[in-house]
């Protein structure tokens, strides 16, 4: 879709921007202010948001604790930017982590604060793991993403941001994930058996690197009991386990991480998108004390640690975590939206199941092409919501986690009279 205005000003944006811009192309509109689960674009069309940056605003856009938190540190002259030196706020921040994340959970991790972003939580996941173990490869998983930078995109499966790489990919190799050839193959077991045999030709791991739900990939999920098999099969092989957190945690798929139910210890986690509670920039690495094994200085960036991201974080921990009413709100509406997900399948012929866990859900259809036209009518009525899968075959709902019943099931109305009127196009050009 063209980018239309009348506005002269925003012919820049295909004068000066980039070929690599993507979301706008889908959203060919300016965007000028935004609250709760709401985009409110320069002529002042409301549209609800099923997208929430990739989950990146799981409490909404501008919430407004967060936002005077944030803007209370502003104005008191706080420290914007300060390296990896000591602050009252990274202080705070990691108070709030303390006592209302890793404590109620048992968890004894080091907190290490890479770049901003999470491809670079992952980098600093990777490198940990082969400092160390002293091994270099990675063992990723079909489907699987991880960031763009040249590390995480060799653990990413997708072979369109694979080739925008521009060299050869390596130091990891690409197993099947839990179900990749059906039900009735047991994936672990098989990466078991190549990991025994000496003969097999994969070499010794550093680290198994893994999403429990796979957002990129297609929503798929990864069972519990697989889960854990993992988990054995890399302690028995010498290996780390990195659980890729960043889009599924952060009461995504549930508690708070999306292993919890799973009964899992990670030796390494990433986070970032949700993690600073409003969509400032800001990612980490956890890694069990015994394999913080950094010198001084030997991993660094000039924006680890964003002082602005460590008080809106802090602030959302203890507004949604210090107890569970949050979680317990979260899986109500995941019910909800399960329902509605699975009455719109059972009724349509372009649709085959429904895929993902807790808010981290959606519907797989009949083709790509079907899921184009899908989000484009919805668009047109007012929702914005995006695709994912090896073919993009799959619509994903990512709306905050902080959405009212009342955005949820008019998005979802929008979705299920797109999809109805996309039916008919179907059914006339099948006939």
């Amino acid at each position: 879709m063209p980018f239309e205005s009348e506005n002269p000003e925003h012919a820049i944006y295909d004068r000066r921007e980039s070929e690599v811009r993507s979301y706008c192309r889908a959203f060919p509109i300016s965007f000028d202010t935004a609250k709760g689960s709401r985009l409110i674009a320069e002529d002042g069309s409301e549209y609800i948001d099923f997208l929430a940056g990739c989950s990146t605003l799981n409490y909404g856009h501008n919430h407004d604790d967060l936002q005077k938190a944030l803007i209370d540190y502003i104005t008191s002259d706080g420290l914007t930017h300060g390296l990896d030196m000591h602050s009252a706020a990274k202080a705070t921040f990691l108070n709030a982590f303390e006592q209302h994340i890793m404590k109620p959970r048992n968890l004894d991790y080091r907190l290490m604060f890479p770049g901003p972003t999470g491809t670079n939580a992952v980098e600093a996941a990777m490198k940990t793991a082969r400092k160390a173990t002293g091994r270099t490869n990675i063992i990723a998983f079909t489907n699987g993403f991880h960031g763009m930078t040249l590390g995480a995109l060799a653990a990413t499966g997708n072979a369109g941001k694979r080739g925008g790489a521009g060299i050869p990919l390596a130091g990891v190799v690409h197993e099947a994930y839990d179900g990749y050839f059906g039900p009735d193959i047991d994936t672990a077991e098989q990466l078991d058996i190549r990991l025994s045999d000496p003969s097999s030709g994969l070499d010794a791991p550093a680290a198994f690197l893994i999403e429990t739900t796979q957002g990129e990939g297609g929503l798929n999920v990864a069972s519990d009991a697989w889960l854990r098999k993992i988990a054995k099969i890399a302690k028995k092989h010498g290996a780390l386990l990195i659980i890729d957190d960043i889009q599924a945690g952060i009461g995504r798929t549930g508690g708070f991480f999306s292993f919890e139910r799973a009964g899992i210890s990670p030796d390494i986690i990433t986070l970032a998108k949700s993690l600073s509670g409003m969509g400032l920039p800001f990612a980490m690495t956890m890694i069990k004390p015994q394999y913080d094994d950094w010198k001084p200085g030997e991993h660094n960036g000039t924006f680890r640690g964003n002082n602005h991201a460590f008080i809106t974080a802090a602030k959302s921990i203890e507004l949604f975590w210090s107890d569970e009413r949050f979680e317990t709100e979260v899986m109500r509406k995941s019910a909800l939206l399960e329902k509605r997900l699975e009455a719109i399948v059972a009724t349509s012929p372009i649709a085959n199941r429904t895929k993902g866990r807790g808010m981290m859900k959606g519907i797989e259809f009949l083709n790509g092409d079907l899921t184009s036209e899908i989000c484009a009518k919805c668009f047109e009525n007012g929702l914005v919501i995006e695709t994912s899968g090896a073919h993009d075959e799959v619509i994903k709902v990512l709306c905050p986690l902080t959405i009212t019943d009342e955005d949820l099931n008019e998005g979802l109305d929008i979705l299920s009279k797109a999809i109805i009127e996309i039916e008919k196009s179907y059914a006339k050009t099948a006939a």
